[in-house]
């Protein structure tokens, strides 16, 4: 059997090759099948992709994709910048991180114009604004990552050097909330379904909420453009058509969500990520809580991207210093969302 597996071999790559080569031609250069890494396929601000899939709009556009999951942002980042996948479901933000190191990437599709995190305090800790992160721990999901950034921007803001606090690898799900629960962490950032869960098991209380815009301009001082499907530059310009159809499908996605409520999300997603938050209440009640951070369009707000920049180059070392080196229009563009509209 072994042998007849090894001769088949070299007409199977020549057949799939082959294959290949006439669903490219047939498409004008542009393939069928694209790889997304997302940075956590359970996360409600990554929530579009999977959704997308499940209502089978990618398969509606004549894609094939494989969605894979990351537990870090910064983790998906470094897959995309190595070739591993065609695009990366994460923070805006890495886009502009990663042209300072001499990539170009850019967001297709602006999923949200706000990050949908939230500072929660533990119960008990002495914690009643950004004021007290002083001589706090403070959960992040991973050094380098948007939360990380984030946190620093808050402390900073309110005063709180880097060196006055301790920067927590928390992580999200139940390890955040255990280290909420165990006093690994005095107060954290995170996202539903995670918070949804420390609110119903009484472990902590929203310090910041910036699931909606006007949590998060009071705490940023903006918007803060964040949950996008970005790209390498190059793979855009050569595969327009492909980027278009995941547009399509990504934006039509967003206007389901804009018009269910979390009992009907919910309801389209794979049951373990239900069980996996608590049940399926608890599940749909968190997607409720966030579902207003998405847009309808798709599109970046310009004026949002400018204060990811203002934020980055004050705390991200690879930012800071180059703010007016950045050039912002090749970070996203709003061609392939304005399209699908």
């Amino acid at each position: 059997m072994n042998k007849v597996i090894l001769a088949a071999l070299p007409i199977a790559l020549a057949l799939a090759v082959s294959g290949c080569q006439k669903q490219s031609d047939a498409e004008g250069g542009n393939p069928t099948q694209v790889s997304i890494m997302v940075g956590g396929l359970d996360k409600v601000i990554y929530l579009p992709a999977e959704l997308t899939d499940r209502l089978g709009y990618f398969k509606e556009q004549g894609l094939t994709v494989k969605l894979q999951s990351q537990p870090s942002g910064a983790n998906a980042e470094t897959a995309l910048v190595a070739g591993q996948v065609d695009g990366v479901v994460g923070f805006y933000d890495h886009t502009i991180d990663l042209q300072t190191k001499g990539k170009c990437i850019k967001s297709v599709v602006q999923f949200a114009n706000v990050p949908g995190e939230v500072e929660i305090v533990g119960k008990g800790a002495a914690v009643k604004s950004a004021e007290d992160f002083a001589g706090k721990k403070l959960g992040i999901t991973s050094p380098g990552s948007s939360t990380d950034f984030l946190t620093q921007y808050l402390a900073g803001k309110a005063g709180a050097g880097t060196d006055e606090y301790t920067t927590v690898a928390a992580g999200a799900g139940a390890t955040f909330i255990a280290a909420l629960q165990n006093g690994g962490i005095d107060a954290g950032m995170t996202t539903d379904p995670t918070a949804q869960q420390i609110k119903e098991k009484g472990l902590g209380d929203v310090l910041l909420d910036m699931r909606t815009e006007e949590g998060t301009q009071a705490a940023l001082g903006g918007l803060y453009p964040a949950s996008s499907l970005y790209m390498d530059c190059d793979y855009v310009d050569k595969n327009p058509q492909t980027v278009q159809k995941l547009a399509n499908a990504l934006v039509k996605t967003l206007a389901f969500i804009n018009s269910n409520d979390g009992q009907q999300i919910a309801a389209k997603m794979p049951a373990e990520y239900a069980s996996g938050s608590g049940g399926a209440d608890s599940y749909a009640a968190a997607i409720e809580a966030s579902k207003g951070m998405f847009n309808a369009t798709g599109v970046m707000d310009e004026a949002g991207a400018k204060n990811v920049l203002t934020v980055l180059s004050q705390f991200n070392p690879n930012v800071k210093g180059k703010a007016d080196s950045v050039d912002l229009s090749k970070t996203y563009t709003t061609e392939f969302a304005d399209a699908a509209k």
